[in-house]
């Protein structure tokens, strides 16, 4: 999150300017009945709602969005339990099958285990920092579930997520 403030419902800094530029003045009376302007809204009500109704609600509907829960409803994907090989199944919890299910057929149930060499996944080594794209969410999504709207902490998911304490 940035260290920047950023402008929610209450402006900052309001600086007028010939173009680019809202006009509060005339938003608020072209809007009076805005919750924004009756002061029913303000930025940490705002954060409030979103943490509260969105990120740690059970199962959210409406507000743009079409019934999605946040939570797993399976369960957290573990890569480590992940079955492999033929009949529809990836090559590797990381990668599909790409063998073709063979002459006359494209279902995938048909399709061979793949023979090919698959890359270890110790051995790849992604630029940059933290844990990387392999980790399984197993490992990860319960230390982001409980993050909070402002205790982010720059430049990492959560403390231990840049593969140091």
């Amino acid at each position: 999150m940035s260290t920047l403030k950023q402008t929610i419902v209450e402006y900052a800094n309001v600086i007028q300017k010939s173009k680019g530029t809202s006009n509060t003045d005339n938003l608020k009376k072209l809007f009076p009945d805005s919750p924004i302007y009756k002061g029913e809204m303000s930025d940490s009500e705002r954060v409030e709602f979103y943490q509260d109704i969105v990120l740690d609600a059970e199962n959210v509907a409406g507000y743009g969005v079409n019934n999605y829960s946040m939570n797993f409803e399976n369960g957290v994907p573990n890569f480590e339990n992940v079955e492999t090989g033929g009949n529809g199944l990836p090559a590797s919890p990381y990668a599909p099958n790409l063998t073709s299910p063979g002459p006359g057929s494209s279902n995938a149930n048909d399709q061979r285990e793949m023979d090919r060499e698959i890359r270890n996944v110790d051995a790849i080594n992604n630029f940059g920092t933290g844990l990387g794209g392999l980790v399984s969410p197993a490992k990860t999504t319960k230390n982001i579930a409980n993050m909070k709207i402002g205790s982010y902490i720059s430049g990492r998911s959560f403390q231990g997520s840049d593969g140091k304490n």
